[in-house]
């Protein structure tokens, strides 16, 4: 009778345990698979948790459940079968717009964004981004990645100065903690900047705990800002696999028509006429007429004030003028305090107030109360104003 009893209790002990405990639980032993490395074991742990999880509808699990999302897509980003659980993910996704997930529809469109972007696929993550429900974000991490993401997106998409700005912001947004995650948004910026002819300053490479990983585009920038195309060939050839790894190579394909450009200015400023024959030397292009096509975009497009001879075959540049007479400083200015702008209204909708239970509309009885008390309080000032007289 005791071992069945105590077999009864043991039974509806377990029968009834908390939810939020037995998620806890799957929790803390998915983390220790992954940290021990055991990804296969990890990878059928997480897909018990969410089967579990989705006959679950409780406010209570929705942060635990984050959590679990998380660690269930990179178990199986570390097998590499990170396609498997895509349709997965959708299904969680829109389980929790039903269920009004908040945080729950950030990780996961984030991990769906994620899952997109490692598969090269950024069309489709772009759909599904344009597609989902907006909300204001509720986790600052969450935020930042889906920044970074977006940010990929656009520049992926050439709206570089949008890309820009996506990742900017999510690098000052991280912590401090999250030293490889500023490094990645920090690479794809200093590209993006010289995707739009910017020169990143010194100060952004020589950051604490960054200058080892960014060493490759400090020199990938210093050949850029010279202009020498040669330089700029043997820095790709030379980061290579790192350029690779990071995925940015088909980016810094990209940046060599920005060399170009560069040089060609230069060579502008520096020569009021020169022949095309000097500028495909000094350029180090394979012949003369890709020196001359060269020049003739590069005047068309303004980047530099110069005319074609075609009968000399030589480039005649113009005087530079002042640039305060243009209004590029005033665009400038105009930036820089939208910007301003931008940041305190993010700053005003990111404050906490408390909550209005002392200005909550007075009911129907206390007003009754409360008028009889002021009615009672009158007659009472007004039989003692008799009284005195």
């Amino acid at each position: 009778m005791e071992v069945d009893t105590a077999t009864s209790v043991a039974q509806a002990s377990a029968k009834h345990s908390l939810p939020e405990l037995e998620i806890y639980c799957y929790l803390l032993v998915l983390i220790f698979l992954i940290d021990q490395k055991k990804y296969n074991e990890a990878k059928a742990c997480s897909s018990a948790s969410i089967a579990r999880l989705k006959n679950m509808n409780r406010r209570t699990v929705d942060v635990l459940a984050a959590r679990l999302y998380f660690y269930y897509s990179l178990c199986y980003e570390h097998t590499g079968d990170l396609a498997e659980i895509r349709g997965n993910l959708l299904a969680l996704h829109r389980i929790a717009t039903l269920r009004h997930d908040e945080l729950g529809q950030e990780t996961l469109l984030n991990l769906l964004l994620r899952n997109y972007l490692h598969y090269n696929l950024y069309d489709q993550a772009e759909k599904l981004r344009s597609k989902a429900p907006r909300f204001e974000a509720h986790s600052n991490q969450q935020f930042c990645r889906y920044l970074f993401y977006l940010g990929k997106i656009r520049t992926i998409q050439l709206e570089y100065t949008d890309a820009k700005e996506c990742l900017l912001q999510a690098a000052r947004k991280a912590p401090l903690a999250a030293l490889g995650f500023r490094v990645q948004c920090n690479k794809w910026a200093i590209i993006v900047r010289l995707l739009l002819g910017e020169i990143p300053e010194r100060t952004v490479f020589m950051q604490k705990g960054m200058e080892k990983a960014l060493r490759p585009y400090f020199e990938l920038t210093n050949a850029v800002r010279i202009g020498d195309l040669e330089l700029f060939r043997s820095v790709a050839e030379k980061y290579s696999s790192t350029f690779s790894s990071d995925r940015t190579h088909n980016l810094i394909v990209r940046l060599r028509h920005n060399v170009i450009r560069t040089g060609l200015r230069n060579i502008s400023i520096s020569y009021s006429r020169i022949s095309l024959i000097d500028v495909a030397k000094k350029l180090r292009l394979d012949s003369v007429a890709d020196a001359e096509s060269i020049v003739a975009k590069a005047i068309r497009d303004g980047a530099i004030d110069a005319t074609l001879d075609h009968a000399n075959a030589c480039m005649l540049s113009k005087e530079t003028g002042d640039i305060y007479s243009t209004t590029e400083p005033q665009m400038a200015f105009n930036s820089r305090i939208a910007f301003c702008l931008n940041m305190h209204n993010e700053a005003v909708r990111a404050l906490r107030y408390p909550p209005n239970s002392h200005k909550e509309k007075e009911s129907a009885e206390k007003r009754r109360e409360r008028q009889q008390q002021e009615q009672e309080l009158a007659k009472h000032i007004a039989e003692e104003d008799d009284d005195e007289f």
